[in-house]
């Protein structure tokens, strides 16, 4: 391997770092913590029961609580009645959390698309198809 190569087990780790890093980085000039932009993002599609937002985001019922109490105290989400279910709630955005998870999401996407920036158009699209097969395969939720 050349200078610059690395593995693709040490690729992957990294560019989690750098990707989580710039997640972080940029949920604190919003004011949020990295779980409540995945949060955010996630209900920007749509809003989610408890148990949908679970298999998304990946969190245990007692942490996925907290989180949604947390940002619903900070007036970013509401919990409102499940249609289709009377026992049931599902979590949505309040306008100002919609507001807010828009500026974020941009923002966010500004700066994780600027990380490529000394790859060719040729190399980026690789890039994406490659990373995409990868999500693809492992199934992982469209958090997003």
């Amino acid at each position: 391997m050349g200078k610059d190569e690395i593995g693709v087990v040490t690729g992957l780790v990294r560019a989690s770092f750098l990707v989580n890093a710039v997640y972080a980085e940029s949920g604190r000039e919003y004011g949020l913590t990295p779980q409540q932009g995945q949060l955010l993002c996630v209900l920007m599609a749509q809003p989610y029961g408890m148990s949908e937002l679970i298999a998304i985001l990946g969190l245990a019922k007692s942490s996925l609580t907290g989180l949604v109490d947390r940002t619903e105290r900070n007036g970013l989400v509401r919990r409102e009645p499940d249609p289709d279910d009377a026992r049931a709630v599902r979590v949505a955005l309040t306008p100002r959390g919609g507001k807010l998870a828009e500026e974020f999401y941009t923002e966010t996407c500004r700066r994780i698309e600027q990380l490529p920036s000394g790859l060719s158009p040729a190399e980026r699209a690789l890039l994406a198809t490659l990373l995409g097969r990868v999500v693809s395969d492992n199934k992982v939720p469209v958090v997003f």
